[in-house]
């Protein structure tokens, strides 16, 4: 019996004609048909009396796809520049630094607008963006740990960790980020100026016919397609005023509070008020169940039509703070201004905990890291960092199919981004042959099909 797990060969360099990241091709070709990279160079002024020698639109799409492959830090880049044969010419490491440094705070917010104008592309494609459904908002903070103390607004945080605390606005339907703000490790969880910046930004990077009507002051009667936003307790504040302001929908995690307990004390134990919780899937949540307590507690200091839904589930080992005490049952509520059953608005809030997963993504993908100490920099590496896992989501939604239209980052550089090939030129064509039997194989060839249909 042979235990070698690999086999005796002769290794040498001087390799040609092979590549190793096909599948980041097909990305970068997908972003192509898009014109993200012509999107992104017409927002950046060019400085000095002659042109780059790398387009900047195409220097940040390359950063994406950098970043897609696992990159952590400009020096990255040169994966991409060694298959000159796939990408063309790739900036080096240092025009990429230098590029990231030239983004000021506004051409980083012109940035925001092209990425919008491209989503409004896909979105007018995708089934999971069409119709007249509620566009539902995430807006959730995530700390992000530094082991440096050389970065600018780095702050120790409430946690007792060290870094920068930003809070993003994802899009449930997608999962894209449609804005984010870097701030300092200190920055404060519940700062209502936060939100509402982040969720005006959101709002811009949605597509005209989404956003019409939910600018501060706007008439109802212009709205063509409802929005809500979601948070956790961070936006259990006059947040929900800015939200009804721009008639946005809420849904807001409930913080503790004497009116809170003395309505839960009321239906504790009368089982009239209480109706069996559902998982997202709809089956029953074993034990725990969700009762509506409006009638029951003073709103009048929120907006009308405000709504109060509470749940209680078994305590289990590490549950979290519970809205009133008790050695039977975890508490736990949300305020909102949405119509429907307690039961279906409860599943509905339950959602929101998608943002965790949202994150881990972005973190996955070189938002774990900041390689400057510029702060304006770091801003605009997050933000292509948040670009990179747009385009990603938009291909997953109109190029892929089965198990790698959900999969995480990590499923994806192993079984499509870098997917190994052969080129070859035939009839002045360039050729790009998949390797044999490689798992996804099929499912980037289709992709290629698929978008070659783009227009």
């Amino acid at each position: 019996m042979n235990a070698n797990s690999t086999l005796p060969a002769v290794v040498e360099g001087s390799g040609k004609g092979v590549v190793a990241h096909a599948g980041l091709h097909a990305l970068g070709s997908f972003a192509d048909r898009l014109r993200l990279g012509d999107s992104l160079s017409a927002r950046i002024p060019v400085s000095g009396e002659r042109l780059p020698l790398h387009d900047r639109g195409k220097v940040l799409v390359q950063a994406m796809l950098m970043l897609t492959g696992g990159g952590e830090a400009c020096a990255d880049i040169e994966r991409l520049r060694a298959q000159g044969a796939l990408f063309g010419s790739v900036p080096s490491d240092s025009t990429l630094y230098r590029t990231f440094r030239s983004i000021s705070a506004e051409t980083l917010s012109d940035l925001w607008e092209a990425m919008a104008e491209v989503r409004a592309k896909v979105w007018r494609r995708a089934a999971a963006t069409t119709g007249t459904a509620t566009v539902v908002l995430d807006i959730d903070g995530s700390l992000h740990q530094i082991h440096s103390e050389n970065k600018e607004e780095a702050a120790a945080n409430y946690k007792g960790g060290y870094g920068f605390h930003p809070i993003y606005c994802f899009a449930d339907a997608t999962g894209e980020t449609l804005a984010v703000a870097l701030r300092p490790g200190n920055a404060g969880a519940n700062n209502i100026a936060d939100h509402v910046a982040l969720l005006d930004a959101a709002i811009a990077g949605l597509p005209a016919e989404v956003s019409a009507g939910h600018r501060p002051g706007d008439d109802a009667g212009l709205v063509r397609r409802p929005i809500q936003v979601r948070t956790d307790s961070a936006g259990c504040t006059d947040f929900v005023w800015h939200a009804r302001n721009r008639n946005v929908g809420f849904a807001v995690v409930a913080r503790s509070n004497a009116g809170i307990h003395a309505a839960i004390s009321r239906i504790a134990f009368d089982e009239d008020y209480w109706q069996p919780a559902l998982r997202q899937d709809g089956e029953e949540r074993p034990g725990a169940a969700v009762a509506e307590v409006t009638d029951l507690v003073d709103l009048s200091g929120w907006p009308s039509g405000t709504r109060l839904v509470v749940r209680r589930e078994p305590l289990h080992p590490g549950a979290q703070q519970s809205l009133f005490p008790s050695t039977m049952f975890r508490y736990w509520g949300h305020y909102t201004d949405a119509t429907g059953e307690a039961v279906d608005l409860d599943v509905h809030m339950r959602a929101h905990a998608h943002v965790e997963d949202n994150i881990r993504r972005l973190k996955d993908s070189g938002a774990q890291r900041f390689p400057f100490t510029d702060f304006e920099a770091n801003s605009a590496w997050l933000a292509v960092v948040c670009f990179a896992d747009g385009l990603v989501r938009w291909f997953q939604q109109l190029c892929l199919t089965g198990a790698l239209a959900i999969a995480e980052p990590k499923t994806l550089r192993w079984g499509l981004w870098h997917t190994p090939a052969r080129i070859v030129h035939r009839a002045r064509r360039r050729i790009v042959r998949i390797l044999d039997g490689w798992p996804g194989s099929d499912v980037l060839l289709d992709a290629h099909r698929r978008i070659a249909l783009l227009t």
